[in-house]
């Protein structure tokens, strides 16, 4: 597996654009060929979400930081040398941070490193020595965008405190303050000449304003979505574009053309009654993203899923064959759900998150085995016409791992392996799958640590998976016709087929005289006993079931 496993939270291009560095939430920094769009390496330093990135290009040299309160420092071009056998890469790291990092920058000449965390503080060092500089204080909130200029002698924060503020490392100071925004302050670019910042966050809006007089100000436009991150067009200057990225599946270009034809708007105030017009409404050019999954919800048979995505589409999925069923529609997923509900329990065997746009099951060892139902109510057949009884997740396991490779081979394994040819190739005893069902080839698995906790399996007792039919069965042989023939011993040569017939007729006798009930609710025969424990009993203790004759 080469992609992230989660939120990739930042990137940076590299070595005249053939290298891309990215952070992950999955805890790692990735190395790919940005050309040929393989992954080349994959650093596993960090111990928590990787937040932000640094790139010093003179330097070709990259930080790296997060919630772990470390900074690391990479050599790129030791990192795209790395090979299979030469996978060793040494780093130097920067500490002192008492709070998890979200912000970073290191100026072009890779001579001074910034860091903003929770603790809302600049931190400040050399990389080339890992000394420590100073500690700026000024926000009052997370800092969550840095900028420092080519020589490292200014740098611009942006934080959750709705403030711009522009600091002189040389004075070790907070040098000027910009209240533009009506909230957070998310992402900051600025251009070539460090006189012009742009700025967006929480309250969607994209402001240019001039760092020399903060009355100069122009709101570019107003995204449908917080903002994230930017990306100035530096194919001239002035910039002709600005990338921006938000909340949204979508990538925006808007055009920055007529934006320094700049007017006095006079002093900024969050309550005025006249505001800024934006200077564009629609963006130039969209790069669309896909819907994502925003809702979803669990039936009961504890196979398939419904969801609900960005585009209010809903879609059926059946999470056992790991794949969607259906595509419903604009439909009211309520409606769905109540439509397709069913009376019967089964235990909680896996998880559901939403948090990257998609489905992700997770199979926890706690919890992945207890959910056993019989082949027939999960609806597969057994070719010997028997109903076993079937666990969900170890179904799906078998599915998932069917054609994982071998890693190692049982040596005795290997000499029967020689004799067994056909048609002079050899012959593949290994058993895959689950004989049931496969999932699609391309399914992503990702394995967790264990931590070192004993596997824990947990099977339902068979009285909980038997079915009211089989009670009513047994009372009406046992009690009901108890001075009958229910009573009388069988001779020994009796046959297994008169045996067989005897079983169905005591079946169809059961279902004619008598009915079960809980709780005064007569009980459907097919249901099992922990559907009728969880949806009828209700209580805990011993379940208890009351008969009655069916009057004739």
């Amino acid at each position: 597996m080469e992609h992230h496993t989660d939120w990739v939270n930042d990137i940076v291009l590299c070595c005249n654009g053939k290298t891309l560095i990215s952070a992950s939430s999955d805890t790692t920094v990735k190395v790919w060929n940005a050309h040929k769009g393989f992954c080349m390496s994959t650093l596993r330093t960090h111990k928590d979400y990787v937040k932000a990135l640094a790139y010093a290009k003179d330097k070709e040299l990259v930080a790296s930081a997060g919630l772990d309160r470390q900074i690391f420092l990479w050599d790129v071009n030791t990192l795209t040398a790395l090979t299979a056998s030469n996978n060793t890469v040494t780093t130097s790291s920067l500490s002192g941070n008492k709070d998890s990092i979200y912000s970073l920058a290191m100026n072009q000449m890779g001579t001074v490193i910034v860091s903003g965390s929770t603790e809302k503080v600049l931190r400040v060092w050399d990389p080339r020595t890992c000394a420590k500089l100073m500690k700026l204080k000024g926000h009052t909130d997370n800092v969550k965008a840095l900028l420092l200029n080519r020589d490292g002698t200014q740098c611009l924060s942006g934080s959750s405190d709705g403030t711009i503020r522009l600091w002189s490392l040389g004075q070790q100071r907070c040098i000027a303050t910009y209240r533009v925004h009506d909230e957070g302050v998310w992402a900051l670019q600025v251009n070539e000449a460090f006189t012009h910042v742009y700025s967006g966050g929480r309250d969607r809006k994209i402001y240019c304003t001039d760092l020399r007089n903060p009355d100069i100000r122009v709101l570019i436009c107003e995204e449908k979505a917080p903002v994230l991150k930017m990306e100035l067009d530096r194919s001239a200057d002035p910039p002709p574009a600005l990338w921006v990225a938000t909340t949204k599946s979508s990538v925006n270009k808007w055009t920055l053309k007529g934006i320094h034809n700049f007017r006095a708007s006079g002093d900024y105030d969050n309550d005025c009654t006249n505001p800024i017009p934006p200077l564009c409404t629609q963006p130039d050019q969209v790069i669309k993203g896909g819907a994502s999954i925003i809702q979803c919800h669990i039936l009961n048979d504890k196979r398939h899923i419904l969801t609900k995505d960005t585009n209010n589409n809903v879609a059926y999925w059946d999470v056992l064959k790991a794949c969607k069923v259906e595509d419903l529609g604009k439909v009211d997923f309520e409606e769905e759900i109540k439509k397709r509900f069913k009376m019967v329990y089964v235990p909680n065997w896996f998880s559901v998150d939403l948090k990257t746009g998609m489905l992700t099951i997770t199979l926890d060892e706690s919890d992945c085995f207890a959910a056993w139902v019989s082949a027939k109510d999960a609806g597969f057949s057994s070719p010997d016409g028997s109903d076993p009884k079937l666990n969900l997740g170890g179904l799906l396991l078998q599915a998932l791992l069917e054609y994982w490779p071998r890693t190692h081979i049982n040596p005795m394994d290997e000499e029967e392996n020689e004799i067994n040819h056909v048609n002079g190739e050899q012959e593949n005893r290994v058993q895959k799958g689950n004989g049931y069902f496969q999932v699609p080839p391309h399914t992503p698995v990702i394995f967790g640590e264990a931590g070192g906790r004993t596997l824990f399996r947990d099977r339902l007792s068979a009285s909980d998976m038997l079915q009211v039919r089989k009670v009513m069965e047994h009372v009406y042989e046992k009690i009901i016709n108890l001075d009958n023939e229910s009573q009388t011993t069988s001779s020994s040569n009796n046959e297994k087929a008169g045996e067989q017939e005897k079983e169905e007729d005591i079946a169809v006798l059961a279902e004619e005289k008598i009915e079960l009930l809980c709780q005064d609710q007569v009980l459907d025969p097919n249901m099992d006993l922990r559907t009728v424990k969880h949806f009828i009993w209700k209580s805990g203790g011993d379940l208890t079931l009351h008969y009655r004759q069916k009057s004739t």
